[in-house]
C-alpha cells in the first residue's frame, strides 16, 4: 500500500482537520478516535509519512522510532491506564482492515476489554 498524502491522519498533522488532541510532541500527535470502541480509545500517529509498523521500522530515523514508542507510553500514562490495563493494536494492510495508510497504533481502555480474537478459533 504506497502512502497518501491526502488520507485524513496527514491532513490532521498538517493542521488541515480538527483533532481532539491528547498529546503531542516533535515525534507523535494522540487524539481521540471519533469512532470508539472502548470508553478511551485513543490513535497515536507518528509525524512521517509511514504507512504500516513494517515501513516505519524499515525506513523512519531511529530517533523518530524511540520518540514514537516513548509516545504511546506517555499517552497510556497521561490518560491513567496503566495500573488498570490497556491494549494496544496497529492495523497493516487489507487483512487486518487498515482503513487509513498512515501507520496508527489505538489505545483501548477504561473497561475489561476481554480476549482479543475469537476463542473458538480453529484455524
Amino acid at each position: 500500500m504506497a502512502y497518501d498524502p491526502n488520507n485524513i491522519f496527514a491532513k490532521i498533522l498538517r493542521g488541515e482537520i480538527p483533532c481532539n488532541k491528547v498529546y503531542e510532541d516533535e515525534h507523535a500527535l494522540a487524539f481521540h478516535d471519533i469512532n470508539p470502541q472502548a470508553p478511551v480509545h485513543v490513535l497515536v500517529i507518528p509525524k512521517g509519512d509511514y504507512v504500516s509498523m513494517a515501513d516505519f521500522t524499515a525506513h523512519a530515523p531511529d530517533a523518530l522510532i524511540t520518540g514514537f514508542m516513548r509516545a504511546v507510553g506517555k499517552v497510556a500514562d497521561q490518560l491513567d491506564l496503566v495500573e488498570p490495563g490497556y491494549r494496544t493494536l496497529a492495523n497493516a494492510g487489507v487483512n487486518a482492515h487498515q482503513e487509513v495508510p498512515h501507520l496508527h497504533i489505538h489505545i483501548f481502555g477504561g473497561k475489561p476489554l476481554g480476549p482479543m480474537l475469537n476463542p473458538n478459533f480453529s484455524g
